[in-house]
């Protein structure tokens, strides 16, 4: 990974967060007690954590030349995407931005357009893509066995929705180029709509999910 410009995505979770401090540390940015680094982990961002996030970024850096922000966002809105759009495209005080998201290529193309991928270690992303190839091989039934995980709940009654998202951007990329005469686009649409609508408070996970484990072909 190599930073260029003020806006960086990976393809990640919170989890993945020491490897881009360890990028970071190599690009000369202080981790230790360095007042101008924050990091965060939201499993929903929206509208009041963008403006937050826009407030901090405008303010002067305490030590540094510049603030650094590393977020981890397991699902964030198209209105939090949009209100970020102008502190994304003139960073204020030259501030640094890395997002770690579960499925990037679903964020808006205007979000994409003003920041650069960066890539971790195969080995990171491996256990989502053998998870998907292993969900495409598998009948219905067991596929729905392999999904309870996704439907657990943790201490704090929620789901670990970046795993999710970071299954199902895998499910997509691992099916596509398995199917070319148009017998996958059921299943497509039903990964597309669990991928898109999952995240939203309120949401039916086990419904969207189940959908997904019948209509995708077994391959």
């Amino acid at each position: 990974m190599k930073l260029v410009g003020n806006v960086h995505l990976v393809e990640g979770k919170s989890a993945d967060i020491p490897q881009v401090l360890s990028m970071l540390e190599g690009e000369g940015i202080t981790i230790s007690a360095n007042p101008d680094l924050h990091v965060r982990h939201h499993r929903h961002f929206g509208i009041d954590e963008a403006r937050d996030l826009s407030a901090r970024a405008a303010l002067k850096a305490l030590e540094g030349v510049r603030r650094v922000f590393v977020l981890a966002v397991d699902s964030i809105t198209a209105e939090a995407q949009n209100a970020l759009l102008k502190t994304l495209e003139d960073a204020p005080g030259n501030a640094l931005f890395i997002f770690l998201h579960p499925a990037p290529q679903t964020l808006l193309p205007t979000v994409r357009s003003r920041a650069q991928m960066l890539a971790l270690p195969p080995n990171v992303q491996g256990r989502s893509l053998n998870s998907a190839l292993e969900f495409l091989k598998a009948n219905p039934a067991k596929r729905l066995d392999m999904l309870k995980p996704f439907l657990d709940k943790n201490e704090d009654d929620r789901r670990d929705m970046g795993t999710t998202l970071q299954f199902l951007s895998a499910l997509e990329c691992s099916l596509a180029p398995l199917t070319t005469d148009g017998s996958a686009r059921a299943g497509i649409v039903a990964i597309y709509r669990a991928r898109k609508y999952i995240g939203d408070r309120g949401a039916l996970a086990k419904p969207l999910l189940e959908q997904v484990a019948l209509l995708v072909p077994v391959i």
